[in-house]
């Protein structure tokens, strides 16, 4: 069954300063707030005694949550019209899962949060990609998703920097103290979103109920079979598949051969992608509107193959720490390209926050399955050998890209 909306309508979006600075300070926040996950998790919770089995079930369980509600998340944030209310429910989700963590950290409680925590994610990030195109419009998206990643980049390096030094201060479970009550700033920011700055339509990537010529919304099926979206899902499974695992392994093999400075190098090969991700996202969006997205793209998947080359080729700390940068270049351009490939490809379609989470789920499954399959390359091969196998599996991802990927610019966009 078909909807009927409009097509993308020509007026401009005029926003207010007050919901820009809102935006800003969503990302910087939540960002900020899942750094009190992630690894720390595994941490806290073998100081509690828990045993490795059962850090890796509850852990696995929640990635398992979020791929499977990516689809289902989508589908809702094209449908609710208030995106505030569910980036405000997805907030306090976190906050309380962070807080239930820290307090309670007995089996049961621990695994229904980090479910809960899974599942947030699948509209939390989402919503906000969502917020950014109601608010801006599709023509300014590209600076505006700059802008996103830097702050989010400076909330993640800054919360991990602070975490950090109060888990070392203080007790691991102070930090999830503190990343609960990072919430409530989330939430004000939240607040400050106008909510006559979020237009509906946008932020679903539909077009102006006013506008002049209408078609019928996008069915799921149409969707489905578009080649360029299963193109771009392929792609990004293909590069997280070859990406994901590939600082576990530097890290897990530093501490294998007695590297006495393994965690201050694991933590530089950490910070200093985040640093140039930060500095260089705003200039990628700029870029995507004067060269266009394709060109990028390449850039972006190319430089994880050379990373890779380069890696299998040497084991020296200093080394590693310095071809890490370029984790920092791919970070910045595939973070902003994803969601703006995303709302080109379902631009007037109705379904931009449904691919969001078909493409989310491809690029996710990838993550997940390449620490298993790299683990075992590892575990059974040379270090030289892992990382071949990795800069295969890049290249053939930057080989669809170049192949079957076409440009998604709009040609009605200005090149600024």
């Amino acid at each position: 069954m078909a909807f009927v909306v409009a097509l993308p309508h020509a007026a401009e979006p005029s926003p207010s300063r007050a919901s820009l600075n809102g935006l800003d300070a969503i990302n910087f926040f939540n960002a900020a707030m899942l750094a009190g996950f992630g690894p720390y998790v595994a941490v806290y919770l073998a100081e509690q005694k828990w045993t490795q089995e059962n850090i890796g079930f509850v852990l696995t369980a929640s990635g398992l949550a979020g791929l499977l509600a990516l689809m289902p998340g989508g589908e809702l944030l094209d449908t609710v019209r208030s995106k505030r209310a569910l980036a405000a429910l997805g907030a306090s989700m976190v906050a309380v899962t962070a807080l239930a963590i820290g307090i309670w950290p007995d089996f049961p409680v621990v695994f229904t949060a980090l479910v809960l925590h899974g599942t947030t994610g699948a509209f939390l990030g989402p919503a906000i990609a969502a917020i950014s195109l109601g608010v801006v419009g599709h023509l300014a998206l590209p600076e505006q998703l700059g802008r996103n990643q830097r702050f989010a980049s400076a909330g993640s390096l800054i919360a991990t920097g602070l975490m950090g030094l109060i888990g070392y201060l203080m007790t691991y479970q102070a930090m999830f103290l503190i990343a609960a009550a990072l919430g409530l700033p989330l939430l004000v920011a939240l607040a400050a979103i106008r909510p006559a700055d979020i237009d509906f339509a946008r932020s679903c990537g539909a077009a102006h109920p006013d506008a002049p010529t209408q078609r019928a919304r996008t069915t799921h099926r149409c969707l489905w079979k578009n080649p360029a979206v299963l193109t771009f899902a392929a792609g990004l499974f293909l590069f997280q598949l070859a990406n994901a695992a590939m600082l576990p392994v530097v890290g897990a093999a530093l501490v294998y051969d007695g590297e006495s400075r393994s965690s201050l190098i694991v933590a530089a090969l950490i910070i200093l992608p985040q640093i140039v991700v930060a500095l260089l996202a705003p200039w990628v969006g700029r870029r995507a509107r004067r060269w266009g997205r394709r060109p990028l793209l390449l850039i972006g998947f190319g430089a994880l193959p050379i990373r890779a080359l380069l890696f299998a080729l040497t084991a020296d700390p200093l080394f590693l720490v310095g071809l890490q940068l370029l984790d920092g270049i791919s970070g910045a351009i595939v973070g902003v390209l994803t969601v703006l490939v995303t709302a080109d490809l379902t631009h007037g379609t109705g379904r931009f926050n449904l691919a969001q989470g078909i493409i989310g789920t491809s690029s996710g499954l990838g993550a997940a399955l390449s620490t298993a399959l790299f683990g075992f390359v590892a575990a059974n091969f040379d270090w030289a050998a892992t990382f071949l196998s990795m800069a295969s599996v890049s290249l053939l991802a930057i080989s669809i890209m170049w192949l079957l990927m076409p440009e998604t610019r709009p040609s009605t966009e200005p090149q600024a």
